[in-house]
């Protein structure tokens, strides 16, 4: 039997592009770029204190849960760092 091709690598996600198509339907400005909070509603994920919390947890967040500032400015860079890592193509903007 004939070996199966191999597949083709992914090519990258732009995720700015695809974030911003969806902020241009959501029903109120929202900005998803500098804010944890207004990410997390984009996607449609449970924003709150508690779940952002779980998120920084869950990326091994060392700072003060307790003094959200911080964090939330924390968790926004790490996710789109995350999403770099994984394949999505993120502008260098987006991870300062």
């Amino acid at each position: 039997p004939a070996a199966a091709a191999p597949a083709a690598p992914a090519q990258p996600v732009d995720v700015n592009a695809v974030l911003t198509a969806l902020a241009a339907k959501y029903p109120e400005k929202l900005n998803w770029q500098t804010s944890i909070v207004d990410l997390m509603r984009l996607l449609g994920l449970d924003n709150s204190l508690a779940a952002r919390k779980e998120l920084a947890t869950e990326l091994h967040y060392t700072g003060d849960m307790n003094d959200t500032a911080p964090m939330n400015i924390w968790l926004i860079k790490q996710v789109m760092q995350k999403l770099a890592e994984n394949g999505g193509k993120v502008s260098p903007d987006l991870m300062k």
